[in-house]
């Protein structure tokens, strides 16, 4: 990977998306993921929660679901829906 740093996260209001890079395999992969993923798969019941701090709160396990992506054949940008944040195990008992 080159050693540029790594973007900032940031909330892109036209598409109700937080927009972010995950370094995979020595490349910076851009992503997204929606609001409504954010919100409902980790604040359900918050009434005032704001994406980007939600992203940041679970940064780890969002990238995770990335990397996950990338391995099952995804390209850039990688947009996460509800499903992608699912571990692996949950997946398997979920079919």
């Amino acid at each position: 990977m080159n050693d540029s740093p790594i973007p900032e996260p940031y909330f892109h209001a036209d598409s109700d998306t937080v927009r972010f890079w995950v370094p995979v395999n020595g490349e910076l992969m851009g992503s997204s993921i929606n609001r409504q993923v954010l919100h409902f798969h980790f604040r359900p019941n918050a009434k005032d929660d704001v994406p980007l701090e939600t992203y940041t709160q679970h940064a780890v396990e969002i990238a995770s679901a990335v990397e996950r992506r990338v391995a099952q054949g995804s390209r850039e940008p990688v947009m996460l829906r509800e499903f992608d944040l699912r571990k692996p195990s949950q997946v398997t008992s979920a079919r």
